[in-house]
């Protein structure tokens, strides 16, 4: 059975709905499956986007993005940074 790929913006508006159902006298359970995914995953969405709106969602994805990037840069400079202080020590 194949996986459906739930846009941030998809997710948040899929907990609001939930968040309605249940005020509307549904059960949590009934609610979830009302929108159509596992209790696993419904848990795990409110884990990371809680309480969050589509925006920040937007934003937290970008910046997520971008410090990866970072983090990649860093690595390769140090390894940079690393063979040349072995080469300036003659040791190759």
């Amino acid at each position: 059975m194949g996986t459906k790929k739930h846009r941030p913006e998809e997710v948040v508006a899929k907990l609001r709905q939930v968040d309605v159902l249940v005020s509307q006298g549904q059960s949590v359970a009934d609610a979830i499956r009302a929108i159509g995914v596992s209790e696993v995953t419904y848990d795990r969405w409110r884990k990371e986007f809680g309480g969050l709106k589509s925006d920040q969602v937007r934003r937290m994805k970008g910046l997520e993005a971008e410090n990866a990037r970072l983090r990649k840069a860093i690595a390769d400079l140090t390894l940079d940074t690393l063979i040349l202080q072995e080469a300036a020590r003659g040791s190759f």
